[in-house]
Formats: C-alpha cells, sequence, structure tokens
C-alpha cells in the first residue's frame, strides 16, 4: 500500500490569515493542502474559489487537492489548474460526462480524482480507472466542515480498496484512496485498516491550538497499522 497521506481542510482554518495558516500546518508535517470548493448549486454553501487557491499557491511547496463540490465541473477545471491545483477531484453526479471530465483535468497537467458520497455506488469506477489517480470517500454528507464521521463509510472504503487494489495488479498502477470527513485521531486507524492512504482532517486539526500535536498523534495512529500490517 502507498505511504500515508494527512491533508489538513483549509475549510477550518483562520481565513483571516490563510498563508500563514497553511505554512503552519505545513511546518507541522502535513503532505497535502485539501481545498474545499462549494458552488452553492451542488451543495448548499458556498466556500473558495481559483482566486484563494492561487494566493496560497505560494506559500507551501506541497500538492494542493482541490475538491470541487460544484455543478458543472468542466467550466472552473482550467481555472484551477492555472491557479497551482496539482489534484482536482470531482462528485460524478456533478459532470455530464465522467470521462471525458477526467481527461480535461489530466490534459491541464493534474491528478484527478473521483468522489463518491455516502449514497454513491462505487460503479462509476467502473470504466473510469484508466484515467483516476485518486478516489476520493465521503464519510460525511458534503456541504459543511466539523460534521461527525458515518460508520457505514469504512464499509465503501474496503470495497474501494479492493477495487484499487485489483486494478494495480492488473496494470502495476497506483491510484490513492483518500477518506474526508470527521476524520480524527481516536478514527483515524480504523479508517487506515479499511483501506485508506490519504486523510482529510479539518476541524480536527485546524480546531486545536497545536497543529503539530494533531499530526504527530494521527501518525503515531497510522505507524500501528503500519506495523500490524508488517507482523
Amino acid at each position: 500500500m502507498a505511504q500515508f497521506h494527512i491533508a489538513p481542510s483549509i475549510l477550518s482554518a483562520d481565513f483571516s490569515r490563510l498563508g500563514e495558516e497553511v505554512r503552519n500546518v505545513v511546518a507541522a508535517g502535513a503532505d497535502w493542502i485539501h481545498f474545499d470548493v462549494m458552488d452553492n448549486h451542488y451543495v448548499p454553501n458556498l466556500t473558495i474559489g481559483p482566486l484563494v487557491c492561487e494566493a496560497i499557491r505560494p506559500h507551501v511547496d506541497v500538492p494542493i487537492d482541490v475538491h470541487l463540490m460544484v455543478r458543472p465541473v468542466d467550466r472552473i477545471v482550467p481555472d484551477f489548474a492555472k491557479a497551482g491545483a496539482n489534484v482536482i477531484s470531482f462528485h460524478p453526479e456533478g459532470s455530464d460526462h465522467i470521462d471525458r471530465t477526467l481527461s480535461l483535468i489530466r490534459d491541464h497537467g493534474c491528478k484527478a480524482g473521483l468522489v463518491f458520497n455516502p449514497a454513491t455506488p462505487l460503479i462509476y469506477l467502473d470504466h473510469v480507472m484508466d484515467k483516476l489517480d485518486l478516489v476520493l470517500i465521503m464519510s460525511v454528507n458534503p456541504g459543511f466542515g466539523g460534521q461527525s464521521f458515518i460508520p457505514e463509510a469504512l464499509k465503501k472504503v474496503r470495497e474501494a480498496r479492493a477495487r484499487i487494489d485489483a486494478y494495480r495488479e492488473r496494470t502495476g498502477r497506483e491510484i490513492h484512496l483518500e477518506v474526508d470527513g470527521g476524520v480524527k485521531i481516536d478514527n483515524i486507524a480504523e479508517i487506515a485498516e479499511a483501506g485508506a492512504d490519504s486523510f482529510v482532517a479539518g476541524s480536527a486539526i485546524f480546531g486545536k491550538p497545536d497543529y503539530k500535536q494533531v499530526i504527530d498523534a494521527m501518525r503515531a495512529e497510522l505507524a500501528k497499522v503500519e506495523s500490524g500490517a508488517k507482523a
């Protein structure tokens, strides 16, 4: 399995000092910066766009992982690629032609991801694995930060891991499996054991005074999973 990645979601950061926040969380050990884009159309909330991505890009040298909760998605993809995104993920419900949107993301030099809500079936994966770099399983319903983890999501993570592993065995190509929603120190190991390798955490990190302490504690939990897997 690929190494673990911790991706703090800036949705829970202090927006009055966003550059400082992303620098601090990377200094504390973050692997990626997770960037939640909501359009008040696909989800009932309005957040941030490409200009904010462009503004934080010079502050960090880690990948910016953009999660588009928008409909339609194709129009905005090039803007985020230009703004410095490294990974762009979207929901199948936000695209009329999923294969075309994945190609659009990759044509603009970014890695492409597909996002699954708690009630969205994984069947969308069946015909697009060759264009995917990341699968994101939502463990809350999208739209707001600070929600509680939905335990049923673990079953979906296991199913997605089985599909990804089968694909890797056929092709040798790695696809990341990311989980977003209610990820905390006390459940990150369980999520990793289900098969996730990348973890989005918002309020669990930005809601605490010491980012490094939280990220270190998460890594310690993940290390237990790694040592268990090797045993």
